[in-house]
């Protein structure tokens, strides 16, 4: 691994190591486990100002919503024009599509982060103590169907978790967006992640997705 990713992976470490230690005395068996989620609710308190700016992004596409559609009547048969048109009013009005990404193109990095926590054998030169950690029994290093049972709890947790964000974007979402059916699906695909990373990974998704949906309720409430 290039030397410029080390630092921020021993830092997770030491981090996530110091919280399950400072746990255990009241969570005991749960601790890797609560200091994951701990971690994971850290993350989210950093990248509160992203998500403030993807809600005032929706809400002034929202406002909007009006002005495409007259764009799309006028140029529905000039899908180059309308693009033009489109990418103008954006400019004009200061929003873009790309500003709900935010979020969740920030989090990749600390995800990858809790991946290589809980599958490299070796981090700052030393054994990984956090590779013997355990939660009911299954090592939160185990990936996929080597965790199951409980990588099915968890992934029948996230199911249930993406079909409460589905229904709320339901209300957002403006279905005559060109793939907005498709992206509707998407909170489905953390489901799928769960067979293919570490058991940590998962319970990190879990709990960093709940976050999301909770976050966005929040935020545009009224």
């Amino acid at each position: 691994m290039p030397g410029f990713l080390d630092l921020p992976v021993e830092g997770a470490y030491h981090l996530v190591h110091w919280l399950a230690s400072a746990t255990e005395p009241v969570t005991g068996s749960f601790a890797a486990a609560v200091a994951i989620v701990l971690f994971t609710v850290a993350v989210r308190l950093l990248l509160v100002p992203f998500a403030r700016a993807a809600a005032r992004g929706q809400r002034a596409r929202t406002a909007l919503l009006p002005e495409i559609e007259k764009l799309r009547k006028k140029h529905g048969n000039d899908r180059d024009t309308l693009a033009a048109e489109m990418a103008r009013l954006q400019q004009e009005s200061g929003t873009s599509l790309f500003v709900g990404c935010l979020p969740m193109v920030a989090q990749l990095p600390f995800f990858w982060v809790m991946y290589h926590l809980f599958s490299a054998a070796v981090i700052a030169g030393a054994p990984n103590a956090l590779l013997g950690s355990t939660l009911l029994g299954l090592s939160l290093g185990a990936h996929g169907l080597a965790a199951a049972p409980l990588v099915f709890v968890v992934a029948g947790l996230l199911a249930v978790v993406a079909w409460f964000s589905i229904r709320w974007q339901d209300r957002q979402r403006d279905f005559s967006a060109p793939g907005a059916r498709f992206l509707r699906l998407l909170p489905y695909g953390t489901v799928l992640v769960t067979a293919f990373v570490p058991l940590a990974a998962s319970v990190y998704v879990l709990t960093t997705t709940t976050w999301s949906v909770v976050e966005r309720m929040v935020l545009h409430r009224g």
